[in-house]
């Protein structure tokens, strides 16, 4: 059960939220090769000021962070593709400069994903966790 975490330095109106989540449930299907009924994604919104990013010189023009808690197994690249996706959606949608995010990964084994009713399974391609 992937969990993307998506903090931002402004408040992002519900329906941009309805849409990120949409355009991202099908981009992490996609590319890393799985299903959608297990994807968890929740949004924080911090003022202005309450993220910081060394490389940003004007927080007014947004801030973004995102942490990806996934399934290990992905290739580099698949990883890779989906943090790209993950910008482009972010830039799109919030208007954020894409020099002014941030994509933290943290792998962990299948058996660390709990449901309610089932333990996922390490991450297979072609896979759906939630057959």
């Amino acid at each position: 059960m992937p969990h993307l975490q998506f903090e931002f330095n402004r408040e992002v109106p519900d329906a941009v939220k309805q849409q990120l989540s949409a355009n991202v449930m099908r981009l992490f299907a996609d590319v890393m090769d799985t299903g959608t009924d297990h994807i968890g994604i929740t949004f924080r919104e911090i003022g202005t000021h309450g993220l910081a990013l060394g490389r940003v010189r004007n927080p007014e023009e947004g801030i973004a962070f995102v942490n990806a808690d996934i399934r290990g197994g992905r290739s580099p690249d698949q990883c890779r593709a989906l943090v790209l996706g993950l910008m482009d959606q972010i830039h799109a949608l919030c208007e954020i400069p894409l020099e002014n995010m941030y994509v933290i990964f943290a792998e962990h084994p299948g058996e660390s994903f709990h449901l309610y009713d089932r333990v996922l399974s390490s991450w297979q391609a072609g896979e759906e966790p939630m057959g």
